[in-house]
């Protein structure tokens, strides 16, 4: 989320590299249209207590015609009976505008209490679900509406990463950044990636092809956010000096910093920290290039459809899924040559010292 007098990284990178991702400025435009028209249709129906918050395609402004709206009435309060008549207005509307139900693991769609968010991090009661939700509010969420309680839900999440890092309090390793918060995102996305062969076994392979380009190409982005949010504190907050902050002020800078980080989507993120690094215009064109044909493809109603009925024993020299294929490789590519590759910042060095171990 940028301020109003501020341009847009995406829009600051495109100028400069003289490109134009005409369907990455889509989507941005019809998330942000789809948003304007779901706060006028829901009304009153969040409170200083609850907010009703979106992920997905939609909060991370990639909403093209075929996406799906992920939601969920995020209480931070006293449990109320009419929170679930809430719901059930809130899911009534949206499945009017999508005319089909929720996905099958329930993860969206109903009530998220801010108790099993902020106090189950880990340990055996931190379900799938739970994480998914806890993830997600931070790397792409949006609220529709009142937002007192997001924000606050959202804070506390991060004090929780922040304040029991005891290393990062103490700034202790070659590199500040919050690890308690980098562990939890990657086991996010190979919970993920795990996940993604049970949904295979229980769905029969029904819409396998779009799932797994999904899976390379915007799953992969939003892990890519989270480890950009972590690293960028010691390269933007802390500048490399343990001395910018005093131990008093620490944990309250490091929230905040996050914070306002977690207000951006992935794209935004990628292209915010591309935008330090002029020398990787060449890798950043590549990125933002393949990206821009994913949101393409997805919002071609008919090779969309043709994916989500592609049969996993069909796959082999099927022209649409090459394509598709050949995105996710590209999307790899550039990202092992930001990450795992010297390229005179310091994401290599970061990478290797927390990126495995």
């Amino acid at each position: 989320m940028t301020l109003d007098n501020e341009k847009h990284p995406i829009d600051e990178l495109q100028e400069r590299l003289g490109a134009d991702w005409k369907m990455i400025a889509k989507a941005r435009e019809h998330a942000v249209t789809s948003r304007a028209r779901l706060k006028e249709k829901l009304s009153g129906l969040d409170s200083e207590d609850t907010s009703i918050v979106v992920f997905g395609s939609l909060a991370r402004d990639e909403f093209t015609s075929g996406s799906d709206i992920d939601w969920t009435l995020l209480v931070d309060g006293q449990a109320s009976p009419e929170h679930l008549d809430n719901v059930l207005e809130i899911t009534k509307y949206v499945r009017e505008v999508e005319g089909k139900p929720p996905g099958q693991e329930g993860t969206f769609e109903g009530l998220a209490s801010s108790h099993d968010l902020i106090h189950k991090i880990g340990g055996s009661d931190d379900t799938n679900r739970n994480t998914t939700q806890r993830i997600l509010l931070l790397l792409e969420s949006a609220t529709i509406g009142r937002r007192d309680a997001h924000d606050r839900v959202v804070k506390n999440v991060l004090r929780r990463y922040v304040e029991e890092d005891y290393g990062l309090m103490r700034l202790s390793g070659p590199f500040y950044i919050p690890r308690f918060l980098q562990n939890d995102i990657a086991r996010y996305w190979r919970t993920v990636a795990v996940d993604f062969a049970y949904k295979q076994r229980q769905r029969e392979d029904k819409g396998w092809a779009l799932r797994v380009t999904k899976l390379r190409m915007s799953r992969k982005l939003t892990y890519v956010s989270g480890l950009l949010t972590c690293f960028s504190c010691h390269f933007e907050l802390f500048k490399g000096s343990k001395d910018t902050f005093d131990e008093s002020s620490r944990a309250l800078a490091i929230v905040e910093y996050l914070f306002n980080y977690s207000q951006k989507t992935p794209l935004e993120i990628l292209a915010h920290v591309l935008n330090r690094f002029p020398h990787l215009d060449e890798l950043a064109r590549d990125l933002f290039d393949t990206y821009n044909e994913f949101l393409e493809m997805l919002d071609d109603e008919q090779k969309r459809d043709y994916l989500k009925n592609l049969q996993r024993d069909k796959i082999t020299d099927d022209q649409i899924y090459e394509d598709t294929r050949r995105l996710g490789h590209n999307f790899q590519d550039s990202l092992t040559k930001l990450f795992l590759e010297e390229n005179d910042t310091p994401l290599f060095e970061m990478t290797k010292a927390y990126g495995v171990f």
